[in-house]
């Protein structure tokens, strides 16, 4: 769902991951206790203003991922409108584009090892209770190294499936998808295993 570290760079480069990711959860805490649709037209356009400062090829890679949410907005709406929601359903649909504008501005501009190192340090009362926080901060990782890519890989098969029938790929690319994903799950435990695994 989410971009990798931008290699366009921003003043928002430069911003310590802590407070970013700080800063990121205050405002989907915010975006979630308002419901009121003028504060939530006015959080999106901030977010667009800000994405927008860091140039327009930065802005583009920003907006591009928005895309994926398509379904999901359009399916919001549609249930909303039909229920007579159609307000709420508004509001709905543009919280969950502006948290993930936000959250993508995060990545876009923290390195990985930036957002390990934070989840290390918050973690690290948790040792004393046994939890090993390596995998924990690992774990975070990955699934924002591996979501690009494998959303990447579904569109892959998608456009292979369309070169060759005319009908809708539909549920025909999940069983090729899954062998996918699980394929790449096996080459990530290799690897981590031969580096010594999660053990602190």
């Amino acid at each position: 769902m989410i971009s990798l570290t931008s290699p366009v760079r921003t003043g928002a480069h430069g911003w310590p991951a802590g407070v970013k990711l700080a800063a990121l959860c205050v405002a989907t805490v915010v975006l979630f206790a308002r419901a009121d649709l003028a504060f939530q037209l006015t959080a999106a356009a901030t977010t667009l203003a800000v994405t927008l400062v860091g140039g327009w090829t930065f802005a583009r890679a920003a907006l591009s991922a928005l895309w994926r949410l398509w379904p999901f907005v359009v399916l919001v709406v549609l249930w909303h409108g039909l229920t007579g929601a159609a307000l709420d359903g508004a509001v709905i649909a543009l919280r969950l584009l502006t948290a993930f504008l936000l959250a993508n501005l995060v990545t876009m501009t923290t390195t990985l090892s930036q957002m390990i190192a934070v989840v290390m340090r918050v973690a690290a009362p948790l040792t004393r209770l046994g939890v090993n926080t390596r995998a924990l901060a690992l774990g975070m990782a990955l699934v924002v190294r591996f979501t690009p890519v494998l959303t990447d890989k579904g569109t892959a098969l998608t456009d292979a499936w369309r070169a060759r029938s005319h009908r809708r790929p539909g549920w025909r690319i999940v069983i090729p998808f899954a062998v996918l994903a699980i394929d790449d799950a096996e080459h990530m435990a290799e690897a981590l295993r031969a580096r010594g695994g999660t053990t602190p």
